[in-house]
């Protein structure tokens, strides 16, 4: 599989977003544009063979912090690299525009984001609470190295 991870638009990510079924919420390109609006952001795709697999996008929360705030992968794509060359490619873009860290919210219902997360240095901040334990968000922070 050679995924290209490469800068997108909200269109394709809301394309994606149509394929993934745990997404209670169905975006649209106007309720990603409000929530983006004013703020330094990346929204990033992943595709093979010009076949969007997956979506990662965060935004500036200060000028420390970049806050990696939704991302996905189609089901058919999962198990196959795709979040982890998305979150590689974010990374490496919040350390050259001179972020010192990186924070990120899930689940206990997306268990596979938790591993991942855990698995690249990311560190549990806080647990915040919420009636069904699988809404439960686990707050994320990684320090990003100098470049």
């Amino acid at each position: 599989m050679s995924v290209i991870v490469r800068e997108g638009s909200l269109e394709e990510v809301v394309s994606v977003v149509e394929q993934i079924s745990e997404f209670a919420k169905k975006e649209s390109v106007a309720s990603l544009s409000e929530r983006l609006s004013g703020k330094k952001n990346l929204i990033l795709v992943a595709e093979e063979a010009g076949v969007l697999l997956g979506f990662k996008i965060g935004y500036e929360l200060d000028q420390q912090t970049f806050y990696s705030w939704f991302g996905g992968v189609s089901p058919l794509a999962r198990n196959k690299g795709v979040a982890q060359s998305q979150l590689d490619v974010q990374e490496l873009w919040a350390q050259q525009q001179g972020y010192k860290q990186l924070k990120v919210k899930s689940r206990n219902q997306f268990p596979a984001m938790l591993r991942l997360l855990l698995r690249n240095g990311y560190q549990i901040e806080k647990l915040e609470e919420k009636e069904d334990i699988n809404e439960n968000r686990i707050h994320f922070v990684k320090q990003l190295s100098v470049l």
